[in-house]
């Protein structure tokens, strides 16, 4: 099978890659960086990003599947910048694969889609797209899986859209990094009372799930024009997971506490401030990480196992395993 993996220098995205060499698939990358892996990898790299329609074009020719990870994440930014990537460019990326009888589509999409601040406990794929978002991140990555799942059936394509929740695992270059950054210089506060329980995913079985997902996608598969939650199958109560993360590498805990108001206030200041003023970089709170961060939020895997015989390919206790090495290597180069 020949297969194009959109942002396939990023994490999950590396996954993805190395996961179909493994098993012998041709592979080529859309990513704006090109990493020493994907010549290890034999792979085919197209240089730029996807507002260049002719190297869309390019990489779309020939394959059999796209997995579009690519795209915009983060708490602050511009509306018109997260729309060009996660709606517009999605958008022009289908339209290609329909020129190019593209037969399958997989979408990396996130949780947030469907999150608008009340708890969802063992929630599934019946919950409705919310009226209002906390955030431009969670509303683009809306607008973007519709017109993914909108597309299945046009000219021969078949879509389908996965939302992993709080991925975790090696090579994670963003939430371990920060965590311990943050705790190591005595930053972080608990907010809320710390019962709320969340769904986290390990990387390797996020990547996994595309692969699979993708293989069951034809005309009349069940997968077709759906949406899957994917994500470890129990939830963990996120401030003892990661209290857990600190002490493993020798990082005080997280001790202090904020109220779910208090933070909830604080992010709505921030965000007036940071967009009148304006101000540069992320407000150190939003409305929607106070929400996050103190709301329990987790979700029910059943309707991919019942679909596509969704299954893991990695323990969760060999996951953590071979994460602690890169937590170690953080935590050294904070304690410097």
């Amino acid at each position: 099978m020949k297969a194009l993996v959109t942002g396939g220098s990023g994490f999950i995205g590396l996954y993805i890659v190395e996961q179909l060499v493994a098993r012998g698939d041709e592979v080529r990358v859309l990513s704006r960086r090109k990493l020493p892996d994907f010549e290890r990898l034999n792979v085919t790299h197209f240089a730029g990003d996807l507002q260049d329609r002719a190297l869309i074009d390019s990489a779309v020719k020939g394959v059999d599947v796209v997995f579009h990870v690519a795209g915009l994440t983060g708490i602050w930014g511009p509306w018109r910048t997260f729309y060009k990537v996660n709606v517009e460019c999605t958008r022009e990326l289908l339209q290609a694969c329909q020129r190019h009888q593209v037969s399958r589509f997989v979408y990396t999409s996130s949780p947030s889609v469907i999150y608008d601040g009340s708890p969802h406990e063992y929630s599934d794929e019946t919950l409705p797209y919310p009226e209002q978002h906390l955030g431009y991140y969670s509303h683009t990555k809306m607008l973007g899986e519709q017109s993914v799942l909108q597309a299945n059936g046009v000219a021969g394509l078949n879509t389908a859209a996965i939302r992993p929740h709080l991925v975790w695992g090696p090579r994670d270059q963003s939430l371990a990094p920060r965590v311990i950054e943050k705790a190591a210089q005595g930053k972080l506060r608990r907010v809320g009372d710390g019962t709320n329980r969340i769904s986290v995913s390990y990387v390797e079985n996020v990547a996994a799930a595309h692969l699979q997902l993708a293989d069951s996608l034809t005309e009349n598969s069940p997968t077709s024009g759906q949406a899957y939650f994917i994500n470890d199958p129990e939830p963990v109560n996120v401030w003892e997971w990661i209290n857990e993360l600190l002490r493993n590498v020798g990082i005080a805990t997280i001790e202090k506490s904020v109220s779910a108001q208090t933070a909830m206030r604080a992010g709505r200041l921030c965000e007036w401030l940071y967009f009148l003023l304006p101000l540069r970089g992320d407000p150190p709170m939003t409305r929607f990480v106070a929400s996050q961060l103190s709301q329990t939020h987790y979700y029910s895997i059943e309707k991919a196992i019942r679909d596509f015989n969704y299954q893991p390919i990695v323990e969760l206790a060999a996951g953590k395993q071979k994460w602690r090495a890169d937590l170690e290597q953080y935590a050294a180069k904070v304690n410097r």
